[in-house]
């Protein structure tokens, strides 16, 4: 599943491609994507251009000059940009055509992925965006603000850490990866992790989703880009899909364990 730095690869790439493009056909193969009435859905995007790509968590926001479409690629979503002549895919499922002949494809195997077509000022109002946690770089985002979030939380520090309400954008790879970086063992109640604990997991975030970004995210098995951009961060993983591999710092065997469905992967000596 594609996370904040795959999401954010995927919205730079397409801002340097499609901005500014007049659509001039919009095709729906499958509707129950599309959450807004098809109808207004082709009528609100006709004549209209993407004029920027913004984003909320793993939430991309197309802007045109007077709506907000927003999707999420949920499990397989991908974008694939292609001349107008190319034969359509069994999984293409949406289809934007451009005034130069160029297509932005929607295509997922699952069909899991969802969009809405909503008036600019609806934005902050739209229950998906509004639930919406702090992101790992945002200044709000603390120890004390953790604090107050896992207090009275009896479950387990990686199933809150997936709680999009409280960090956005944070998936099953880079809550694996930072609760390694902040040493704590991922089966631990979240009411119990200390506001030193809280400070490791805010410096974590914000440090391994930087460089996440910078690398053009993670591709593994449940995330390839389709953009011609090859994510790179999988070199810089330290446990996630390390199942039976030493740990970078003491040597120990990774292990891999379920937490609410979730592979969880860590290091018993190190997150003790």
């Amino acid at each position: 599943m594609p996370e904040i730095a795959e999401v954010e690869t995927v919205r730079n790439t397409l801002k340097e491609r499609i901005l500014n493009k007049k659509i001039k056909d919009v095709e729906v193969f499958y509707e129950p994507i599309v959450e807004s009435n098809i109808k207004d859905f082709k009528k609100d995007l006709l004549g209209k251009s993407f004029i920027d790509i913004k984003r909320r968590g793993k939430w991309l926001i197309f802007e045109t000059e007077d709506r907000y479409l927003l999707s999420h690629l949920r499990m397989e979503g991908k974008f694939f940009i292609k001349p107008k002549e190319d034969i359509k895919e069994k999984h293409e499922h949406i289809i934007f055509t451009f005034d130069d002949n160029t297509t932005l494809r929607y295509h997922d195997t699952r069909k899991f992925g969802r969009m809405h077509l909503i008036k600019k000022e609806e934005l902050d109002s739209i229950e998906c965006i509004k639930k919406q946690g702090l992101e790992p770089g945002d200044k709000n985002l603390t120890s004390n603000y953790l604090l107050e979030k896992f207090k009275n939380k009896k479950l387990p520090i990686k199933t809150v850490l997936l709680d999009q309400t409280i960090i956005s954008g944070l998936g099953n790879i880079y809550v694996n990866e930072v609760l390694f970086y902040a040493k704590i063992n991922p089966l631990r109640e979240a009411l119990s992790i200390t506001k030193d604990e809280c400070e490791q997991i805010v410096k974590g975030s914000k440090e391994i989703i930087e460089e996440a970004i910078k690398m053009g995210g993670t591709t593994i098995k449940s995330y390839t880009s389709s953009l011609g951009v090859t994510g790179r961060f999988q070199q810089k993983l330290k446990v996630h899909k390390k199942e039976g591999e030493t740990c970078v710092i003491c040597g120990n065997l990774i292990k891999n364990i379920k937490i609410g469905g979730r592979s969880t992967y860590y290091c018993s000596h190190c997150q003790k």
